[in-house]
């Protein structure tokens, strides 16, 4: 079992940055592929970032440019979205997720563990 609570969210001006996240209790955090995702009440959940167990591969979504990068510190039991040039169209709920069986994958349906989420507002 591993509870998340995410954490970073808050309201930037288009352009800025911010830095999610995600705190894992339990443990063995460190067998657990970890994902970014983001919704809104206009779009389902929509694959962010994803990163192996290790931290040695990352995964983005295109959406992404470049602009965002995901990170973990296992001996601190959290995962990172550090998130750069924020436009009006980034602002979502964003939710961290862990995977046992398919580390760096974009379907939401291969997480088994997920957050509250924490919501990004980006102003225009």
């Amino acid at each position: 079992q591993v509870q998340l609570v995410e954490s970073g969210g808050g309201l930037v001006q288009a352009g800025g940055s911010l830095r999610l996240s995600c705190a894992a209790s339990g443990r063995s955090f460190g067998n657990y592929g970890m994902g970014w995702f983001r919704q809104t009440p206009e779009k389902e959940r929509e694959f962010v970032a994803a990163i192996t167990e290790s931290g040695g591969l990352q995964y983005y979504a295109d959406f992404v440019q470049g602009r965002f990068t995901i990170s973990r510190d296992n001996a601190k039991n959290t995962v990172y979205l550090q998130m750069r040039s924020l436009k009006p169209e980034d602002m979502a709920v964003y939710y961290c997720a862990a995977t046992i069986t398919n580390s760096g994958s974009s379907d939401p349906d291969d997480y088994t563990y997920w957050g509250q989420g924490t919501q990004v507002t980006v102003s225009s």
